[in-house]
């Protein structure tokens, strides 16, 4: 397996790498759009379950093809204490399989596929969690991962 290599600006537009957690298992989970009900649902369920993942030696990032701009409020109204990345052009969700073709409402259309994926210590993508919703995704995660 190949390791997973990103560089994303975060909501303060600085650029963070997957080699920034070198050594970590990182948790990065993608939404489709900052201040919505669904994504704010699971961020928050990752910011209430941190605490207890960061014990276990789990980092987590989010990733949206959302600006800056747009995370920075989104951090700051629901108190996020991970980096939200942006990926406008939506390459790092290309790359893992996590933009395509969505349907909603019988319409099909493209955009990012709410999906989450485990990067371990040495950069290889360890599981993989595809078109999850975002009510008790977050709990299926840590029992998955924390036993």
């Amino acid at each position: 397996m190949s390791t997973i290599e990103f560089t994303l600006p975060d909501q303060d537009g600085q650029s963070v790498s997957r080699t920034d957690f070198e050594g970590d298992r990182l948790i990065v989970f993608f939404y489709p759009k900052a201040m919505t009900p669904g994504c704010t649902t699971e961020a928050c369920d990752f910011r209430d379950n941190y605490d207890e993942l960061l014990e276990a030696g789990y980092k987590v990032v989010g990733v949206s093809p959302d600006s800056p701009e747009l995370n920075t409020r989104f951090r700051e109204k629901e108190g996020l204490p991970f980096p939200l990345l942006s990926d406008v052009d939506h390459s790092f969700a290309e790359s893992l399989g996590a933009w395509g073709i969505k349907t909603n409402y019988g319409k099909e259309y493209e955009g990012l596929i709410r999906s989450t994926f485990i990067i371990g210590p040495d950069g290889g993508l360890k599981h993989e969690y595809r078109n999850v919703k975002a009510t008790g995704h977050v709990s299926r995660l840590t029992k998955d991962l924390l036993g």
